[in-house]
């Protein structure tokens, strides 16, 4: 169905589509997918048993609105942000690109939502029916970036599973000065005493830019685990990797996503799961819109695996796809539970 319509959806601009994807999954015009649980992809995190490793990576939505209807189509789990402290309204229009030959996007959004008051009062209102995080970042004209993740972390740590601390945007102007050593342990540090003040246990997500110099993945690798951070999320979007592009928007500036960054995201996992060993969960993000690109990403290390862009171009049904083509893989294979195979590439 959605092929047949996809060329409809794509003569309105990426971000009229997006706003009336989430209207159609406000309204449940998009129909659950009762996907029968399998046993082999069933997977445990932090405690938690969660039906699948597929989930949809933040930014599809931003504030929170869907993620129940996103849990019906068949995903395991949901990240919803980036959200800041106030509402923003983001970069100027427009600032969303398709690059159809390429399976690609091009975002400079500029971490655009309703703001943490909006959205955590939302969230308890509709309390999640799966496997939930909260991405969080500062505003982007705020005196104190680090005052902002702790306001964020406030609201949001007793309403979620895990809280992912968003670095690495290449939108919000010198956020990935946060991957320098002195700048990472000043905010993780705060995220620590934070969550110990608070008496919480919430797993903290640090979200990695793919930008970063493989030399400097020793470093941050020990960082993280300095500071008792559970989950790596690699990647977020870049801003290379456009010479082999096909489209004309690749001169666009922004984050590019979807198949372009697929390899080095692959690439990166490995480095970091050889860094962490089991100390660190990973989620693989990256290029993912099939049941063999997952697979890949567990292989390199990844105990799960997140998209977005894959939705854009195949739909709504493309996590019972994937969840369908995985299973077959691993059973084919003779693998009991996908865990068994996470980082066994190498």
């Amino acid at each position: 169905m959605f092929k047949k319509i996809r060329p409809l959806i794509f003569k309105f601009s990426p971000e009229v589509a997006h706003s009336l994807a989430i209207k159609a999954l406000k309204s449940n015009l998009i129909p659950s997918n009762k996907v029968k649980q399998k046993s082999i992809l069933k997977t445990k995190i932090f405690g938690k048993d969660i039906k699948n490793p597929i989930g949809v990576a933040a930014g599809f939505d931003k504030n929170a609105e869907v993620y129940n209807p996103l849990f019906n189509l068949g995903f395991g789990f949901v990240e919803v942000g980036t959200i800041t402290p106030e509402a923003q309204y983001g970069n100027p229009k427009p600032r969303v690109f398709r690059l159809e030959e390429d399976d690609a996007l091009i975002n400079r959004l500029g971490f655009n939502n309703s703001g943490s008051d909006e959205i955590s009062s939302r969230i308890r209102k509709d309390l999640s029916n799966g496997f939930l995080g909260i991405n969080i970042g500062p505003n982007k004209d705020t005196k104190n970036r680090v005052d902002d993740y702790l306001k964020c972390f406030r609201k949001f740590y007793n309403l979620g599973d895990y809280i992912t601390i968003n670095i690495s945007s290449p939108n919000t102007e010198n956020l990935r000065d946060f991957h320098n050593k002195n700048e990472l342990e000043e905010l993780l540090d705060a995220i620590q005493k934070e969550k110990i003040k608070l008496k919480s246990h919430i797993p903290i997500a640090v979200k990695i830019s793919p930008d970063i110099e493989n030399n400097e993945v020793d470093t941050l690798s020990e960082i993280l685990r300095k500071y008792s951070i559970d989950i790596a999320i690699i990647s977020n979007t870049t801003d290379r990797n456009r010479e082999s592009l096909n489209n004309i928007n690749k001169l666009e500036k922004g984050g590019l996503s979807g198949k372009p960054i697929e390899s080095r995201s692959n690439e990166l996992i490995k480095i970091f799961y050889k860094a962490f060993g089991k100390s660190i969960k990973i989620i693989g993000v990256g290029g993912v819109d099939s049941g063999k690109s997952a697979l890949e990403k567990i292989l390199n290390g990844a105990s799960l695996v997140q998209l977005y862009t894959g939705m854009v171009y195949k739909g709504p049904n493309i996590a019972v796809e994937i969840i369908n083509e995985l299973n077959d893989l691993l059973k084919n294979q003779g693998i009991k539970n996908v865990s068994e195979i996470i980082g066994t590439k190498n």
